[in-house]
């Protein structure tokens, strides 16, 4: 089985720094933890083509997104689950229009398909009673809630998570990493996740089955 993302001879900002390769294997769950600057947060943009590692190449589901025509690679990157930094909501806009964006600019559905679909997610994230403010008027778990409904909207097989826990509880936490699984099966969880931050919340260690740290250039297994 192709894996769904793969780093290959991956060199970041630093260039004396050791080129790494990594693997996130279907239906596991991989964390790369790293300080600030350690360029870790480049990964997400590498694997989406939006923009170039200093060497080496990524690979999702065996395909190299920065060679395929622009068309092509925006049909591709809607099979990929991205939480940027922060949350990335559009300050203009509700929470709900928020997570309704990839559905109405990158589907066929009709508006009351993705009204359904709106009230599911919404649900999922537990921000449908909030969902008419604006990320300013809301909190911070709430926005982040909300960005995670949008990542997820599309149903993808493949999420990246970038230092999606920062500032959330402990609780919050769990509940967004059971949801970005998006349940069990007997293969593991149902989407494969990549995950770069500084640290995890100790409380989600347990259910992150492959865990790495970067430091000064260098990949080690924790």
């Amino acid at each position: 089985m192709t894996p769904p993302l793969v780093f290959e001879s991956i060199q970041l900002t630093d260039r004396t720094a050791t080129p790494f390769g990594l693997e996130v294997p279907a239906h596991q769950t991989v964390a790369l933890m790293g300080e600030e600057d350690s360029g870790i947060g480049q990964l997400a943009r590498y694997a989406l083509g939006l923009s170039l590692p200093a060497r080496g190449r990524v690979l999702v589901y065996g395909e190299e997104i920065r060679g395929l025509a622009s068309r092509e690679a925006l049909a591709f990157r809607r099979r990929v689950g991205y939480l940027p930094a922060g949350d990335g909501l559009l300050q203009n806009l509700s929470l709900k229009d928020n997570v309704a964006l990839p559905l109405r600019f990158g589907s066929d559905l009709s508006e009351r398909e993705i009204e359904g679909r709106l009230q599911v997610m919404l649900a999922a994230v537990r921000v449908h009673r909030m969902a008419h403010l604006r990320p300013a008027q809301a909190s911070e778990e709430q926005r982040r809630r909300a960005a995670f409904a949008r990542a997820l909207a599309f149903d993808p097989a493949l999420v990246i998570l970038d230092h999606p826990f920062d500032g959330l509880s402990n609780r919050a936490a769990a509940e967004l990493l059971e949801l970005a699984r998006g349940g069990e099966s007997v293969e593991g969880s149902r989407r494969a996740i990549f995950i770069v931050g500084q640290d995890l919340p100790d409380i989600l260690v347990h259910r992150i089955e492959l865990r790495y740290r970067l430091v000064r250039g260098l990949l080690t297994r924790e």
